[in-house]
């Protein structure tokens, strides 16, 4: 089982790109700018319209169908026996055309007990390009009570919410992990690649002037539940500031192989920066590879070479084994939850 390079696979949204995805991975973009996000590997469907979102492999097969039909060899018996013959984790690149609205994700708790999930949509951004002074709506700046945030959701008082936000600047190469419940929105400017829990959840706290209304913003639960998801304490900058640090410890996990996001996201997602000094390793696990610069090659312990180039995906099975990376490039691995601690630096 070899490591297979991903064709775009981009369901119509309801925010509008520029076509930095298309030139990112050197591909044709759609002349409609409402294909805004490439869902890379992924085996989630965009909600209540699958099967969007839904990618079909060289072969002909839906992702999904071929690891039910092989579940162990692409995801590995950890993996399996961890979370069954699911992947466990979406990942998307996002082109932020204008600033998406303010939204909400749901947590794992709320999700079990009202949309029969047991994924919430913890989620976490890696910037891959960011215009001068581009930033991201993160948390409230201070305390908002439930019915201030009802009175500016029902009556579409969007300056006064976003005025309630931080407002974080962002720059190539940041990796920011937002939380299921805080309030966000992604400014415009901004080409990311987004590692999330695999469901498509989102509470609108905004929507008119998008192609979007009211009622697709609730998860068919009605305003007044959904908004019990919302986290309307204040995030300061101390805060803020733990959701982009540095891992405390282990940042490193080899030579050329480094940790993204603080210890936070490790219930739910890992993401590794890749730079070869001279080869980074990949150990046997499910993955996708997002090439954001360079070139090089990926040797496959149990199979073939792949040519690397600048917007390339790959995905990466379990059963290709330990995998060899050559070359002047930078990569994002982006992989399920994993027990860190056992794959520390030798």
């Amino acid at each position: 089982m070899q490591p297979v390079p991903l064709s775009p696979n981009m369901p119509r949204s309801f925010h509008r790109g520029t076509g930095r995805i298309g030139r990112f991975r050197a591909t044709a973009a759609p002349a409609d700018p409402y294909f805004p996000e490439d869902w890379v590997g992924s085996v989630t469907a965009r909600h209540a319209a699958a099967p969007a979102g839904l990618p079909t492999l060289p072969d002909g097969r839906l992702l999904s169908t071929a690891i039910a039909d092989a579940p162990e060899r692409w995801l590995g018996p950890e993996h399996v026996a961890r979370h069954g013959p699911d992947p466990a984790i979406l990942v998307k690149l996002l082109d932020a055309g204008e600033r998406l609205p303010l939204h909400v994700r749901p947590d794992r708790r709320f999700a079990a007990a009202h949309l029969a999930s047991p994924y919430g949509k913890t989620g976490a951004w890696v910037i891959v390009d960011a215009a001068p002074g581009a930033v991201v709506h993160l948390g409230f700046c201070r305390d908002v009570g439930a019915a201030e945030l009802r009175h500016w959701v029902s009556g579409q008082r969007v300056p006064d919410m976003l005025a309630a936000t931080n407002q974080v600047p962002v720059h190539p190469g940041d990796a920011i992990v937002c939380p299921a419940g805080l309030p966000h929105a992604i400014g415009e400017g901004i080409l990311l690649v987004e590692v999330q829990e695999p469901t498509d959840f989102s509470v609108l706290l905004e929507w008119e002037g998008y192609e979007i209304d009211a009622a697709s913003g609730h998860l068919g639960l009605g305003y007044d539940k959904v908004l019990q998801c919302v986290d309307r304490a204040s995030w300061g900058s101390g805060r803020i500031d733990g959701l982009r640090a540095a891992r405390r410890a282990g940042h490193r996990i080899r030579p050329g192989v480094d940790r993204l996001f603080p210890e936070s996201a490790d219930p739910f997602f890992a993401a590794e920066r890749i730079r070869p000094d001279p080869i980074g390793v990949l150990d046997p696990a499910f993955s996708i590879l997002v090439v954001t610069s360079g070139t090089g090659v990926l040797d496959a312990e149990h199979g073939d070479r792949f040519e690397l180039h600048a917007g390339l995906t790959l995905l990466v099975p379990h059963a290709a084994g330990h995998c060899m990376l050559n070359g002047d490039l930078e990569a994002i691995r982006c992989r399920p939850q994993h027990d860190i601690s056992r794959r520390s630096e030798a």
